[in-house]
């Protein structure tokens, strides 16, 4: 993969037709901001390099994939405000988007999901 940068990107998933805006927050300050102060998002956030995520101060609630390495899901989970996510040790990378879509887009654990960078 090489090194990631903030910006915007698409993520490709197996079996559904249209990518997924996304965008990639890489360095530390984008990372921290996250989806703080935003009453959502239209499609995802890439959190990178990380491994577990909190939703203290957030107006909704989210879906949170786990992904390793090699972009694979190891976990998806939903999260109210509020809440402090455990770390997942085998995780590299967490993809965010508002609570449901993830089902909608059929990402779940096992598939893996490619990365095209604009």
């Amino acid at each position: 993969m090489g090194k990631w940068r903030d910006g915007r990107a698409v993520v490709k998933i197996p079996g559904r037709n249209a990518p997924v805006d996304l965008l990639i927050a890489a360095s530390y300050r984008a990372r921290t901001r996250g989806l703080l102060g935003r009453d959502g998002i239209e499609g995802a956030i890439l959190l990178t390099p990380c491994s577990g995520v909190h939703t203290f101060r957030m107006r909704f609630a989210i879906d949170v994939a786990y992904l390793d390495g090699q972009l694979r899901v190891l976990a998806v989970r939903t999260m109210r405000p509020g809440r402090l996510s455990l770390i997942r040790f085998r995780a590299r990378h967490v993809l965010e988007s508002e609570a449901g879509a993830m089902a909608r887009w059929g990402l779940r654990p096992g598939v893996r999901v490619a990365i095209d960078e604009c």
